[in-house]
This record gives C-alpha cells, sequence and structure tokens, in this order.
C-alpha cells in the first residue's frame, strides 16, 4: 500500500456504509465478534454527528473512493479525552496509517486541551494492543463487560500527555516492551545500573517482566514519566527491606532515555517517588549512584545526603572499575 496515495478527512454521516464495511471486516478477524447495526451500533450510521455532538472529532482515511480507516476523539473529563474507533483495513496493517490516524487524534486532543488519554479496547485485539503498547500507552485499572452479542470484554488503556503515573501490575506488564527500550538505551549509553553495555533487549524485557512481578506482589512501586506523550522514564521504589527496616526504601533504576533528557523528567520522577513512599509510609530512602554521573548532581540538587564514596563498586563495559556514592534522605526531616 502506498501511504501517500491515502487521503484523511474529516468524516461525514454519509460515510456510514463505508465505515459500517470498514469495522466488520476488522472483526471478522476475530471469532465471536458480532456488528449488528439495527440492535447495538444505530451511532454507526451518523457517527459524525455523534462525535459532533459530544464536542469531539471524527477522520475518515481513504484510497480512492474507498474508506480503509477511520479514528475519533472526544472529551472523557476533565482535561482527559478518548481516542475511540480507531480502524485500518488488514490490507493497510503495517503502512503506517495507523500511527497517522493516532497521531492526528492526539495532536487533536493535546491541542483541546487535553492532558491525558484514554480508550478502551476489546480483549481479543492482540495486535492493536501491541500497537497501542507501542506508542507508550499502558493498561490501566479493571476490564469491563459490555454486555452486548460478542459478548466483549474490553482493557482501559490510559497515556498522560506529560507527567509521572505509578503503574499498577497491569500497566507495569503492558510497559514492559517500552520499559525494556528505556533500560537498555540507558545502559548503552553509559549508565551503571547492574548492566553492562550493550544490553540485549530480550534481557531488559525479562528484567522488566520481573520488576511487573514485583509490582504485582508489593515488593516495589514503578513511576514511569512522559513527555510528549512518549513514554521516557522510570524509577523504582523497592519497598522489600529487611524486617527491622519497615521505614525505609531503596530508590533504583532511575532511568531517562537519552532522547529526553533535560527536561526535567529526572527530578518529577524522584519527587514523585519521595512521595509514594511518604504515601507507602516509608520515611528513610537510600539509593547508590555513579560518582560524578548527571544522577549524583541531581541528588545533590534535590537535597539528598552523602554518606562516602565506595571505590570500585562496579566496573564499566571495558572492566574499569568505577566508585559509587551513596546517599540517603529523610522524609520526615524533608517535609517537615
Amino acid at each position: 500500500m502506498n501511504l501517500r496515495a491515502v487521503s484523511v478527512r474529516p468524516g461525514r454521516d454519509s460515510d456510514a456504509a463505508g465505515l459500517i464495511a470498514l469495522i466488520g471486516r476488522c472483526w471478522s478477524d476475530y471469532p465471536g465478534c458480532i456488528l449488528d447495526v439495527e440492535r447495538e451500533e444505530q451511532k454507526l450510521l451518523a457517527l459524525a454527528t455523534y462525535y459532533g455532538e459530544r464536542g469531539g472529532t471524527l477522520w475518515v482515511a481513504e484510497d480512492g473512493d474507498a474508506i480503509v480507516g477511520m479514528a475519533a476523539a472526544m472529551p472523557a473529563g476533565s482535561d482527559v479525552w478518548e481516542i475511540a474507533k480507531l480502524y485500518v483495513h488488514p490490507d493497510c496493517h503495517g503502512a503506517g496509517l495507523a500511527h497517522r490516524l493516532l497521531d492526528m487524534m492526539e495532536a487533536h486532543a493535546a491541542a483541546q486541551g487535553a492532558k491525558s488519554l484514554t480508550l478502551w479496547t476489546d480483549t481479543r485485539f492482540i495486535r492493536a494492543h501491541r500497537f497501542y503498547e507501542k506508542r507508550s500507552w499502558v493498561r490501566a485499572g479493571p476490564v469491563r463487560a459490555i454486555g452486548d452479542l460478542s459478548g466483549s470484554i474490553e482493557f482501559d488503556y490510559v497515556k498522560p500527555l506529560d507527567g509521572v503515573l505509578q503503574l499498577n501490575a497491569s500497566a507495569a506488564a503492558s510497559a514492559e516492551r517500552r520499559l525494556a527500550e528505556i533500560l537498555a538505551a540507558c545502559v548503552d549509553s553509559g549508565a551503571s545500573v547492574s548492566f553492562l553495555a550493550p544490553l540485549s533487549l530480550d534481557l531488559a524485557r525479562s528484567t522488566m517482566r520481573d520488576v511487573a512481578q514485583q509490582v504485582a506482589t508489593g515488593q516495589c512501586i514503578l513511576l514511569a514519566a512522559w513527555s510528549g506523550g512518549v513514554l521516557s522514564g522510570t524509577v523504582r521504589l523497592q519497598l522489600d527491606t529487611p524486617q527491622n527496616q519497615p521505614h525505609r526504601a531503596e530508590i533504583c533504576k532511575m532511568l531517562v532515555h537519552p532522547d529526553a533528557r533535560r527536561r526535567g523528567l529526572g527530578e518529577q520522577l524522584m519527587l514523585a517517588a519521595e512521595a509514594a513512599a511518604i504515601a507507602a509510609g516509608r520515611t528513610l530512602l537510600t539509593l547508590d549512584t555513579l560518582a560524578g554521573s548527571a544522577g549524583e548532581r541531581l541528588y545533590r540538587k534535590l537535597g539528598w545526603i552523602e554518606v562516602g564514596a565506595i571505590p570500585g563498586y562496579s566496573v564499566d563495559a571495558a572492566g574499569r572499575p568505577e566508585a559509587a556514592v551513596m546517599f540517603y534522605r529523610n522524609l520526615v526531616v524533608a517535609t517537615s
């Protein structure tokens, strides 16, 4: 498919037949998905009006006279917009049309003042899940049952356009690939975070899979930061401290993708981690960082107190010894 030959325009109610045919074709690849316009989807007969009345918009992609894609967006609460009805004809998969449509919807929502985005997707639409996760969306909250003829159960996906979000186990699992990419990119750019460059994506994904399990069992709190709609940073708050240290937690793997540095994400993540620690009843935080690193400068700026440096604490990719600086922060003192 030649994406340049595809035009995208505002949707019209007169597109109904083409939109219904497109959705029907997409659903046909999933057993049990039933499209009954008369009984359940009458809004498809005037979909542009439906979204227009709700302050939203509908867009249609055409290849010649054929409708090959669609997408919609509408307000879903204060500062939140919902992305909906994103469908691309199977013959167009892999051509970038879905990215183009989602780019348009996300940009439109941002221009209307959205701070975060949400969408619902059928649990059977595995290809769509991979697509959204690649685009920095994460799964959130419980599933919902629609009670329709298809017996649909849906996942909720969310994405802040900017800011920090605490990830539950479901969100952490859905963010596995993107978090692994951040970890690998940071290690390959010189970060000393337990690994040596080059770090394979497989090992990075295995590591983040273990983290999601720790989130599920309450061993750690995982925070993620978005910049411009892209998941670009993360930090963990380890809670599995010894029995005689119930008041302490350890900050580890504070990572910001090299492409998103110098935007304040590291500071946002650390402040969010401190707030999460207080909410979890932890008042003493500890961490170690590479001597002379950007991390060390950040922690000093935020008021962390140095305990001391340990020479030769780790080695770099060339086998050279590196010193680590130990820091702590007493949150009772910091917030009093």
